[in-house]
């Protein structure tokens, strides 16, 4: 029976391979510090963080997320630890919750390795703390139990390292937070939450293992309201089951328009899977919802089946374990039968999860197969029909794709990744050499070209799902490298000015840029938007910067930091192609700029995560189909209808 705690509580453990279950409403640090028998940590060594997850018989996760697992081995732990205690903390960066009381109460669960909980605590009753020490495993009398604490520190980590006895509490706080911040620069952002009550879909459950996502909070499944209009731009700123397509959850949010009904599923099988189906007000938001949904599915189906896997080892190494210490069972054949049947059972184990896996992974297949040919232009891929059709929009669309997304468990599953618009972050596409296998067989002029075909294509994008005229692209190009890739976009002319060339080029974009941001700002903090010089455009704006940092001098990197930082929330964007190895001379003054960017690759590379369970996604770019000029007849009509517009 699972005890459930309250503060102060504690629990004997049965067991000393666990694992513990972190489930917090937002993305949170969580990590772990081992102190000896009075409870002091003897230095950093003994702290385990996202930036150094493993200690003996200790093991973190390795970023920031709504969803953790902690592996511990209290056998394996050094003989002088006593105590090791579970810590969580909020990241900090701008956007990010600044107090625990504004997120919802983490969970805390300490099971076997074989998902069964043995007992868990809720941690209420926090309000302006940053940090908070969750609960502890602790040795007594040669037995160890766990104990609920849910103690918050206002003063964040460095408080609660400085309490535990750590020296230099707050560059060790300091350090952590440094690793946090470069493992969120690297994940995907999700959806606003849903309300508690909607959670989306069920989790998937390999046989042998409890649900992945048992005591997870709710996936991201947002109602938007309707507003009749798009949101307004600068300077108005403003275990083994099937995956269950019914989402009954879905319906309770809001009244939005009833989502097309399925086809009735034969008796014992689940519900055929239609295009549309989650809560929205709209056809797209539906989509959006939906294939966010496909994302968490796939993410916690896959972590499911991992976990049942490790588990599954974990039980031959053990069975191992007690034969062969018997010296008698190590002659003969004895331990030959033994090591042969352990192997058995895994592989039964194993395979098991992997029928409950394979299962999963043919429902989201046959989900992605009817979803992707009712995708709207904006979600669609460049060889999707809908572009046959395309007209310019009169009205931004909630979101846009910007690449796919797969795991290794099934290469084939591709899950679109959807960015919001307007756009919360800029984007960096990395175009140097990555230890990815499609990076080592391209060469390095290879792969400048293609980091900037893949820019066009993204700038493309973006203008052909944005109304006419409320999008400009400018292109900073000193070195005139990009020339062949950027001449659909200058060919076209939807540039708003030829791409600048050296340094008085570099200058003057970058000027003019910092410029708008600078008057949009205060015109947004005086409520003043009317005083606005009328020559200035109040549309989103796009930066392309190709060959960074070539023709920048100091001026011209602060200024560009400044956009990075500043731009997005009055409508102006970075999209920088460069190879950060190229900016090594700037050193750390420049790591706050590739963080606050999302990278991405014009290759194949696994280097993004989830915000669920952290695992590394492969992103492969967005290409138009081989002999296509979709691109330029998408520029075409995006030209034509500002002629139009401009008579």
């Amino acid at each position: 029976m699972t005890a459930e705690l309250v503060r102060g509580q504690n629990h004997a453990l049965p067991q000393t391979r666990l694992e513990i279950r972190v489930s917090a409403g937002s993305p949170v640090v969580a990590g772990a510090t081992l102190g000896d028998e009075r409870g002091a940590v003897r230095g950093e060594e003994w702290v385990a963080y996202p930036g150094s997850p493993r200690l003996p018989g200790l093991e973190v996760s390795r970023q920031a997320a709504a969803d953790h697992r902690l592996a511990v081995d209290l056998d394996a732990l050094p003989e002088e630890v006593h105590r090791v205690t579970v810590l969580l903390a909020l990241p900090t960066g701008a956007g990010r919750p600044v107090r625990f009381g504004a997120v919802a109460a983490p969970f805390v669960a300490v099971t076997g390795l074989d998902g069964t909980e043995i007992a868990t605590f809720t941690l209420t009753g926090l309000d302006t703390e940053t940090a908070v020490s969750a609960l502890e495993l602790y040795r007594r009398q040669g037995a160890w139990k766990v104990r609920a604490v849910g103690q918050g520190y206002a003063g964040g980590l460095a408080g609660m390292l400085a309490d535990q006895g750590v020296v230099r509490a707050a560059e060790v706080a300091a350090s952590i937070q440094e690793a946090v911040a470069a493992g969120l620069a690297r994940a995907v952002t999700p959806p606003p939450r849903a309300p508690e009550p909607d959670r989306a879909r069920n989790p998937a459950t390999p046989a042998g293992s409890t649900a992945a996502g048992e005591g997870m909070p709710p996936a991201p499944v947002p109602p938007q309201q309707p507003t009749g209009d798009p949101a307004p731009v600068p300077p108005g700123v403003t275990s083994g089951g099937p995956i269950d397509y019914a989402h009954p959850r879905r319906q309770t949010t809001a009244p939005p328009p009833p989502p097309p009904t399925a086809p009735p599923a034969a008796p014992g099988q689940p519900a055929q899977p239609v295009a549309g189906d989650a809560t929205g007000w709209s056809m797209d938001e539906r989509l959006y919802n939906q294939i966010w949904g496909m994302f968490e599915d796939l993410a916690r189906a896959v972590a499911a089946y991992r976990s049942a896997v490790d588990f599954a080892e974990s039980r031959m190494d053990q069975e191992l374990d007690r034969t062969l210490s018997d010296p008698r069972s190590r002659i003969g054949g004895t331990g030959d039968r033994a090591r042969e049947e352990a192997r058995a059972k895994r592989d039964e184990l194993a395979g098991r999860a992997r029928e409950a896996l394979d299962r999963d992974l043919a429902q989201l297949a046959a989900e992605s197969a009817v979803v992707e040919p009712a995708l709207p232009a904006a979600y669609a891929a460049w060889d999707n029909p809908v572009w046959h059709g395309y007209r310019v929009p009169m009205e931004i669309p909630m979101a846009m794709r910007i690449g796919d997304l797969h795991l290794p468990e099934d290469a084939g599953l591709r899950i679109p990744l959807l960015v919001r618009l307007p756009l919360e972050r800029g984007i960096w596409l990395d175009s140097g050499r990555t230890a990815s296998e499609a990076a080592a067989e391209t060469s390095g002029d290879q792969l400048r070209r293609l980091a900037m075909e893949t820019a066009v294509a993204l700038a493309t994008r973006l203008l052909a799902v944005y109304p006419a005229d409320e999008f400009s692209v400018h292109v900073i190009d000193p070195a005139g490298s990009a020339a062949g890739a950027l001449a659909p976009l200058v060919a076209s002319g939807v540039l708003a000015g030829p791409p600048a060339a050296g340094a008085e080029g570099v200058s003057s974009v970058l000027a003019g840029l910092t410029r708008r941001v600078d008057l949009v700002q205060m015109a947004v903090r005086a409520r003043a938007s009317d005083a606005l010089p009328p020559d200035l455009d109040t549309g989103e704006q796009l930066l392309i910067v190709n060959d960074f940092p070539h023709g920048f001098d100091d001026r011209a990197v602060t200024q560009l930091r400044y956009l990075a930082d500043e731009g997005p929330a009055v409508g102006v964007h970075l999209l920088m192609v460069a190879d950060r190895e190229d900016a090594r001379a700037y050193g750390p003054v420049l790591d706050p700029l590739w963080r606050s960017l999302l990278r991405i690759t014009p290759v194949a590379d696994d280097h993004l995560a989830d915000p669920w369970v952290g695992h590394a996604w492969t992103y492969e770019p967005l290409r138009a189909p081989r002999g296509s000029r979709v691109l330029e007849q998408v520029l075409a009509l995006v030209a034509a209808a500002r002629r139009g517009g401009a008579h």
